[in-house]
């Protein structure tokens, strides 16, 4: 069985500063710590897979291509820090609109990739920088969830990651 390292994208991953919904890639900033933060989780052996919200879809802002080719983009910056995605799990809904089981605080997302990658949530941990993040980790029967304030360094939680596996 694997053990992930789940991960919020905006505000987590990269910067929101002045968007409200992120979804060109010429917007899409990584936040500094990252790239070192999940090299020290997969050289632990921690596999990566991210979990994002992207209600604006559901409202209209922007499209499900928009989110795909911001995710390419993502993979490819992290590719050349030898650092593999395992799966990226979208929302796309947003409750003003519809109602899903996937939109955090739901842990449907993460549930999902349980069952798809044959994970051990008991080894299992998540990053993310709001209440609905970890709502949805802790839903889920993850480890342990570390909040993080927007747009800061994910190092420290990475480590204390390291340290409880």
């Amino acid at each position: 069985m694997k053990k992930v390292l789940f991960i919020d994208r905006d505000g987590v991953i990269n910067s929101d500063v002045g968007h409200y919904y992120i979804y060109k890639v010429e917007d899409f900033k990584i936040n500094k710590g990252v790239i070192e933060g999940l090299r020290i989780v997969c050289d632990a052996g921690f596999e990566i897979v991210i979990v994002t919200n992207q209600g604006g879809v559901a409202k209209g802002e922007y499209t499900l291509d928009d989110v795909a080719k911001v995710h390419a983009y993502l993979q490819e910056e992290l590719k050349k820090a030898n650092i593999k995605v395992l799966g990226i799990y979208v929302c796309p809904h947003h409750s003003d609109v519809e109602s899903c089981e996937c939109r955090k605080p739901k842990p449907g997302m993460i549930l999902k990739a349980l069952r798809d990658f044959d994970i051990d949530k008991s080894q299992s941990f998540l990053i993310g920088d709001s209440v609905r993040d970890i709502q949805a980790g802790d839903a889920a029967g993850l480890q342990a969830c570390f909040k993080v304030e927007p747009n800061t360094s994910i190092i420290p939680a990475c480590l204390r990651i390291v340290e409880l596996a």
